[in-house]
């Protein structure tokens, strides 16, 4: 079979020496990604793609990217400030595009398969953080905003998730349901990558920036926490969810011999009917 230039079984000896994670993200995206009909099937799930810039990143892509990678950010931190050797933020894939109106787009997308949860706070967790009253993780959304310093991550981290979001308090328009920073649990991952995302729109290369989830179509466990989610950011379109099932789906339509056995031997590895 082959997918461009590559066989699948090239495609499969380059992602055996990469890291667990990153060999997950590319066996699913990287044969879509350079096959002839990209646009196409990649439009089935974002009606704006037009095409692929593959001028822009890698051939259009980029994996585990975090905006360092590609865009010049100063400095060895990255744009939230919180890029190390060990720690930061960071999109599992990010997809550059044209929109229908010509526009320059990126696609960051979180790629999950049974994980139980979203990352949730290290802050909030950290023994450092409890044994120091002025970091107070129950106060709300709107005193946190007030007083940054109530959190771990940017009193003692100096990372800057706060001040990004205080540029973009409308984007968490319904914050003022919770009583306690929404961040500590779960949505602390999603939180993140989309100041990633915004963080990388308002630098003005790229016209607009959505965040993504894909995940395994019988993974529920993260149903909740993506509920509450969408209800802060009250469905902002900047913000999507899809599965693999309805990727795999789009790809079938216009499936070839390139696609065919791709597809299947996908569905049997990862079971998704």
């Amino acid at each position: 079979m082959s997918i461009g230039k590559r066989t699948l079984f090239e495609f499969i000896s380059i992602f055996i020496i990469w890291p667990v994670h990153k060999r997950r993200i590319s066996i699913f995206f990287l044969p879509i990604l350079h096959h002839p009909a990209v646009n196409s099937i990649l439009r089935e799930i974002k009606p704006d793609f037009a095409s692929l810039a593959k001028e822009e990143l890698d051939n259009g892509y980029c994996i585990e990217f975090w905006g360092g990678n590609f865009l010049g950010v100063d400095g060895d931190t990255g744009l939230l400030g919180d890029k190390s050797k060990i720690f930061g933020t960071d999109s599992d894939i990010a997809i550059a595009y044209h929109n229908h109106d010509g526009e320059l787009c990126l696609w960051l997308i979180e790629h999950k398969l049974t994980e139980k949860e979203f990352t949730d706070c290290g802050g909030f967790k950290s023994e450092n953080r409890k044994q120091i009253s002025k970091y107070d993780c129950s106060k709300s959304f709107s005193d946190i905003l007030k007083n940054k310093s109530l959190c771990y991550y940017h009193g003692k981290n100096k990372f800057l998730y706060w001040d990004i979001t205080d540029q973009h308090q409308s984007f968490f328009i319904n914050h003022n349901s919770h009583t306690a920073c929404p961040f500590r649990g779960g949505m602390n991952q999603l939180w993140r990558n989309q100041l990633l995302a915004l963080a990388i729109e308002k630098q003005e290369r790229y016209k607009h920036v959505f965040f993504f989830v894909v995940k395994h179509p019988d993974n529920t466990s993260l149903d909740k926490t993506l509920k509450a989610y969408l209800a802060l950011i009250k469905n902002n379109q900047k913000f999507g969810v899809f599965t693999s099932a309805a990727l795999l789906r789009a790809a079938e339509k216009y499936s070839d011999s390139q696609l065919d056995d791709w597809i299947n031997w996908y569905k049997e590895l990862y079971k998704v009917s």
